[in-house]
């Protein structure tokens, strides 16, 4: 009787088995751990809260308190009262933020658009070049920055902080550029194929894609732009065009010779500059998390 022979398996990638991950279970260290380290990262923070909310005599006697005691609530209306133009100082962050934030948006887009989708001699020797500046400090360009955006009159105005964001920067491209190069390159076909040109194609297809991405470096230059205190500081001269970061610095400036600074006040002011950016932070960590450059897939979502 012929007997069937057992065939002999191979042992190939297909009879490893993967290896079983491990749910992280919490403990109650765990737990504990982590509350620690929250009530150390949020300790300034409460003892900021706690300034803000102080009246003059505690500031005058230097009597402050991790825990607040005191609440002056109006100490919020009267910071908007002292000498200094402080509502013109919100203003002015504002308008430069926002006018910074477009030009970031819409110059990154369509160059990191242009490095991964079009076809020039010299195009990746130009984007090693554009990567390159990124190792370059800012300190070695503020000078001849300085000397450029004097010849062009633009000093003591609002230009210098404005337009070079419309001009985008290395990382910003970086970023779009990769973003872009991982999606498929068939739409693009597809778009032309119906008559759309390259401008049309980004305006159409590309730029709705790439709102995550997008949506992330307008939250990153409105951050660096909204803190931003070396800029105003070397360019503006006048009080009524300084933004909040620079005049936050001017409210200690307003007490008399040996008296101490209104420091309730000042951080007060501390925190109107913050508190917009923990919003934009809360309401757009979504587009943070969704912007896989890796993957390249959280515009086709």
């Amino acid at each position: 009787m012929a007997t069937l022979a057992t065939p002999v398996r191979k042992r190939g990638h297909e009879d490893r088995q993967a290896p079983a991950v491990r749910a992280f279970h919490a403990t109650p260290f765990t737990y504990g751990t982590l509350l620690i380290v929250a009530a150390i990262l949020t300790t300034p923070l409460v003892f900021v809260g706690s300034i803000a909310l102080s009246s003059d005599a505690t500031v005058n006697n230097g009597a402050f308190t991790i825990i607040p005691r005191e609440f002056h609530w109006d100490n919020f209306s009267r910071v908007f009262g002292t000498e200094l133009p402080v509502g013109t100082f919100l203003l002015n962050s504002v308008l430069i933020s926002l006018f910074s934030v477009v030009g970031q948006v819409l110059s990154s887009g369509l160059v990191g658009y242009a490095f991964a989708r079009l076809r020039a001699p010299g195009k990746n020797t130009m984007f090693l070049i554009v990567i390159a500046t990124m190792m370059i400090p800012t300190q070695i360009t503020m000078i001849p920055q300085f000397i450029l955006f004097r010849d062009l009159g633009w000093v003591n105005t609002f230009l210098p902080l404005i337009v070079p964001n419309f001009f985008s920067n290395a990382f910003n491209v970086f970023l779009v550029r990769q973003f872009v190069s991982r999606l498929p390159s068939e739409l693009d076909e597809a778009a032309m194929m119906d008559g759309l040109g390259f401008f049309g194609i980004y305006r159409r297809i590309m730029f709705p894609m790439l709102r995550p991405v997008l949506i992330a470096i307008g939250i990153f230059t409105l951050t660096h732009t909204w803190g931003d205190f070396m800029g105003p500081l070397i360019y503006l001269n006048d009080e009524s065009k300084m933004p909040l970061a620079l005049g936050v610095q001017y409210i200690t400036a307003t007490s008399q010779a040996g008296q101490a600074p209104p420091w309730n006040l000042v951080m007060v002011g501390s925190i109107l500059l913050a508190l917009p950016m923990i919003l934009v932070y809360y309401l757009g960590q979504k587009y943070l998390y969704e912007m896989d450059i890796s993957g390249g897939s959280a515009g086709v979502k």
